[in-house]
């Protein structure tokens, strides 16, 4: 399968003012505003000449004030139509008109498309035969454990399959009935068949067929890159394989290496595996070694009922970033040093004097090739 790893900045956007097709009558119709507007969508995207393949569709704020309804009637009408294969959606992209002719996004498989499957097997399981009614959606839900607008979107999704028809304009209500039952049940379809999953698997195949143990891995832009998928999902399925071992994660230069390979259970015994802490740790050292630096700041320069400066005037000051100065200063009050106060007159304020004995630097980062001289 191609794949192809779309970028925003390349890609043009639809106006609404290209739209040139009349408006969908919304008020006179016989199933929901969602499918309404999806059918009106496709006639769109086949009828009007300023709607290309490759192209982003209007933002979705923009056609649900076009249309006058809501920005989730909207996002359930370009669910419908990707169902149908005119458009593709892309997280911090947006919905992208179809080429037949090119490759797919990689992208989550959906909650929708989970409760189509989980419905597909209640028919089967509960004897269902074509021409039976089903129960409502919300009974259905409670029994494919799924919420009821996920399910009233698969039954939605069913409905334009043919494999089910309803008699009512509110799909809430009972009335859903069976118009065939050839149809086939995706036996692997789960929860866990996310994207993120699937990357996971290919990450573990590109670590077996590219790299071994001790080896650092390409930057998460490269494997992005490589893989067809967005930055974020790369430090997620990279999370993943740190969680089990496969993957040691460090801070700085160093970054993260292969601890052993995916498929085998022994884990590297180099030493510097051994005394590196893991990325957490350090960060949790580091938020240390920076309250610790505060402590003696305090205890050096100021008395109780001082005010001290402010974050962005510290973080300048010490040359760390804000969030760094903030997670400090709410771990000193909670030890009962600091206190904080809004308004006009307020700010951070010494209540207590800390004490400044204490060890500031517990983590030890060594360079792999002099792990040797730590050996006792």
């Amino acid at each position: 399968m191609k794949y192809i790893l779309p970028q925003k900045s390349s890609l043009e956007q639809i106006k609404v003012s290209d739209i040139n097709s009349s408006l969908p009558d919304l008020k006179n119709i016989k199933e929901s505003k969602a499918i309404t507007i999806g059918k009106w969508l496709t006639n769109v995207i086949q009828t009007n000449k300023n709607v290309k393949p490759n192209t982003l569709l209007p933002t979705k704020p923009d056609l649900a004030y076009l249309l006058g309804v809501s920005i989730g009637t909207i996002q359930n009408a370009l669910r419908y139509i990707e169902d149908l294969g005119f458009v593709e959606s892309k997280q911090c992209i947006g919905t992208i008109v179809k080429d037949q002719s090119e490759g797919s996004f990689r992208k989550l498989t959906s909650k929708r498309e989970i409760a189509i499957n989980a419905i597909k097997k209640y028919i089967i399981e509960n004897n269902f035969k074509t021409g039976d009614n089903l129960p409502s959606s919300r009974i259905i839900s409670k029994s494919i454990c799924c919420s009821a607008n996920t399910t009233r979107l698969a039954l939605e999704s069913l409905g334009t399959l043919n494999i089910l028809e309803h008699k009512f304009k509110n799909s809430n209500e009972t009335g859903w009935k069976i118009l065939s039952t050839d149809f086939q049940v995706e036996e692997t379809q789960n929860s866990n068949n996310t994207l993120v999953k699937k990357v996971e698997n290919d990450l573990k195949k590109y670590i077996t067929d590219n790299l071994k143990t001790g080896d650092k891995i390409p930057a998460h832009a490269e494997l992005s890159k490589e893989l067809s998928v967005s930055i974020k999902t790369i430090h997620d399925a990279l999370k993943v394989l740190i969680d089990e071992g496969i993957l040691l994660a460090r801070r700085g230069r160093y970054g993260t290496t292969v601890l052993r390979m995916p498929f085998e259970s022994k884990i590297s015994d180099k030493r510097e595996t051994s005394i590196f802490a893991s990325a957490p740790e350090t960060a949790f050292y580091y938020y240390e070694k920076t309250q610790n630096h505060i402590k003696r700041l305090i205890a050096e320069n100021y008395e109780i009922g001082s005010k001290l400066p402010s974050i962005t005037e510290l973080s300048k000051q010490l040359d760390l970033s804000p969030n760094t100065i903030r997670k400090a200063f709410h771990n000193l009050a909670n030890e009962g040093y600091l206190a904080f106060s809004r308004g006009r007159y307020g700010g951070t304020f010494v209540i207590d004097i800390p004490e400044t004995d204490e060890q500031t630097f517990k983590w030890l980062a060594v360079n792999p090739k002099y792990a040797d001289v730590y050996k006792n």
